[in-house]
C-alpha cells in the first residue's frame, strides 16, 4: 500500500487533475497567483482519459451559472445502486450551516463519477442535493461547494509544480503537508477546513511520525513500539477505532483461512473475537459471499460461452443481460456488469 503521505499531496489526484483539466480558465486571473498554472498555447486540451476539453469558467462561477441546467434523471453508471452520503444537512439555531465531513463526502460522492458526466451537470446534481437545505443555508453549502471546487483545481496546479518525483525525508514531507493545509485554508474558513480534511491531516501527522519513529536508530525495540502506540493514542477516536477494527478483520481473514475446514472452531472463534451478535452477521455474510461466488462462477462460464458465440453486438448485449438476469437480483446485476467492464 501507497504512504499515505503521498496519498494526501494526491487527494484525490484523478478527480482534482481532470478538473484542472475542465477549468483552466480565462477567468484564471481571478485566483491567487500561486495556484495560476502557465500560460497555454492551445484553448483545448485533451487529457489522459481522452476527453477533448474546452476551457471553462472557473468552478465558483459555474456554481453560480448552474442554476438553469438539467441532467439525465438516472445518476451515472457508477452510482447506479448505491447510497447518497446523509447526515450532512446540519444547521445552528439560526440557519446558519455548520460544516461536516459529511458535507465533503456528499460533493466527492457526486465528483466521484467526473467523465461519466461532465463537472457541469454533476455540479447540478450537487446543487439539487442542497436544495434540500432553507436560506441562508443553502447560499453557504453553494459557496462552500465553489470554494471547495477552487481548492482542488489549485492543489492540482500544486501537485504540477510537485512533478512525478515522491517526497524525500521527513523534512519535505512536513513541508508538503504544511503547504496542503495552508491551501485548504487559503480557500475555505477555517471552520469548513477543519471539518472536511481533520481526520486526513491527523493520520498524516500520525504517518510522519511513524516515519520518523522508524528512522530513528538510537530507539530499542521495545522503544519503538511504546513510541508508536503513543503516536496513535494522537489520532481522533474514530481514526482509532477504524484501525483496530482493520486489525480486528486481518485476524479474520488469517483465522478464516486457518479453519475453512472447520466451521464450527471458526463459529467459536468469531464469538469470541466480536460477540454473538456480530459474529451471527459475520457468518451470514460468508454464507453470501459463498453464495456469490457459486453464482459468479456459474455465469462466467455461461457468458464466456456467449461471448465467444460469435453473435453480432446488439444480440450478445442482450443475452448478457439475460444472464444477469438469470443469476443476479437487480442490485447485484450492477455489480456484476461493473466486474464485466474490467475483464
Amino acid at each position: 500500500m501507497k504512504s499515505v503521505f503521498r496519498l494526501s499531496y494526491t487527494i484525490p489526484v484523478i478527480i482534482a487533475v481532470v478538473i484542472a483539466f475542465w477549468l483552466l480558465a480565462d477567468g484564471a486571473q481571478d485566483q491567487p497567483a500561486s495556484t495560476r498554472t502557465s500560460d497555454r498555447s492551445a484553448d483545448t486540451i485533451t487529457d489522459d482519459a481522452g476527453f477533448s476539453v474546452a476551457r471553462q469558467q472557473p468552478p465558483s462561477k459555474m456554481v453560480e451559472g448552474s442554476a438553469e441546467l438539467r441532467v439525465p434523471d438516472r445518476l451515472p453508471p457508477s452510482l447506479e445502486g448505491t447510497s447518497v452520503p446523509g447526515d450532512w444537512a446540519k444547521t445552528d439555531r439560526f440557519g446558519n450551516l455548520i460544516p461536516t465531513s459529511e458535507l465533503r463526502q456528499l460533493f466527492e460522492y457526486y465528483l466521484s463519477a467526473l467523465g461519466e458526466e461532465t463537472l457541469a451537470q454533476l455540479v447540478v446534481r450537487i446543487r439539487l442535493a442542497l436544495s434540500v437545505l432553507e436560506e441562508p443555508a443553502r447560499a453557504q453549502a453553494l459557496d462552500t461547494l465553489g470554494r471547495y471546487l477552487d481548492y482542488k483545481l489549485a492543489l492540482a496546479d500544486l501537485e504540477g509544480a510537485y512533478g512525478e518525483t515522491g517526497a524525500g525525508g521527513p523534512d519535505e514531507i512536513q513541508r508538503r503537508m504544511a503547504e496542503i493545509q495552508a491551501l485548504r485554508r487559503t480557500w475555505m474558513d477555517a471552520d469548513t477546513a477543519e471539518a472536511f480534511f481533520a481526520d486526513e491531516e491527523a493520520i498524516d501527522r500520525y504517518q510522519l511520525n511513524k516515519l520518523s519513529i522508524g528512522r530513528d536508530k538510537s530507539l530499542t525495540e521495545q522503544q519503538r513500539e511504546e513510541a508508536l502506540a503513543k503516536a496513535e493514542m494522537a489520532l481522533p477516536e474514530s481514526v482509532r477505532q477504524a484501525r483496530q477494527d482493520t486489525r480486528k478483520f486481518a485476524r479474520y481473514e488469517q483465522a478464516r483461512e486457518a479453519l475453512a475446514t472447520n466451521p464450527e472452531a471458526l463459529r467459536a472463534w468469531r464469538q469470541q473475537e466480536f460477540g454473538a451478535e456480530a459474529a451471527q452477521r459475520l457468518e451470514e455474510l460468508d454464507a453470501e459471499q459463498k453464495d456469490w461466488n457459486r453464482r459468479w462462477q456459474s455465469y462466467t462460464k455461461e457468458r464466456d460461452a456467449l461471448t465467444a458465440s460469435g453473435l453480432a453486438e446488439p444480440e450478445r448485449e442482450e443475452g448478457l443481460a439475460l444472464l444477469r438476469e438469470k443469476y443476479f437480483s437487480e442490485t447485484e446485476r450492477v455489480r456484476a456488469k461493473a466486474l464485466d467492464s474490467i475483464q
